[in-house]
């Protein structure tokens, strides 16, 4: 629900490249802290939000992250170094099935996910259904369906359309 867009990333590469070309160590800290709180996290209205925020860069943003293994997601570890179409074929190849676990959450989250889906599925379902399936007579005492109505709508449009234009005389 925050406004971060690719000028946000684009800016927060130029930083990030400035920084390494500057600093002999990589300032761990001082990149947390402006992603964290300046660049990123200065959408980040929320309190609660903006320290979500703090605890994600403080896992991913570490020297851990080249010394051992770093999982991204439960089950999936963060990608070897490549280019742009290897990370895609690394994600379609070992990224695990969506699971409320791999975002932390129970699996019952996902057990009310499909609740609420399948209530609205059946909700629209419900509605799409005809109303005045054989309610009420036409004149005459018949019982007309919802398609005949239609039908009937349709041909007296079409019946007051005028004639269609004689094209080579248009041409001509």
């Amino acid at each position: 629900r925050y406004p971060f867009n690719n000028g946000d990333l684009t800016i927060s590469v130029d930083v990030l490249y400035n920084y390494l070309e500057a600093n002999s160590k990589v300032p761990w800290e001082d990149l947390r802290y402006l992603f964290g709180e300046i660049m990123y996290g200065g959408h980040i209205t929320d309190d609660w939000d903006r320290r979500l925020c703090r605890s994600y860069l403080e896992t991913y943003i570490n020297p851990d992250m080249f010394d051992g293994e770093l999982f991204l997601a439960p089950l999936f570890l963060i990608p070897p170094n490549s280019d742009y179409k290897g990370y895609h074929q690394y994600i379609d190849e070992y990224l695990p099935a969506e699971s409320p676990s791999l975002y932390g959450l129970h699996s019952n989250a996902e057990i009310d996910f499909l609740t609420t889906t399948s209530e609205a599925l059946f909700k629209t379902v419900l509605e799409l259904q005809p109303r005045d399936a054989g309610a009420g007579a036409a004149e005459g005492g018949s019982i007309t369906t919802r398609e005949e109505k239609i039908k009937s709508v349709l041909d007296d449009i079409t019946g007051r359309l005028p004639d269609d234009f004689n094209m080579t005389e248009l041409f001509a």
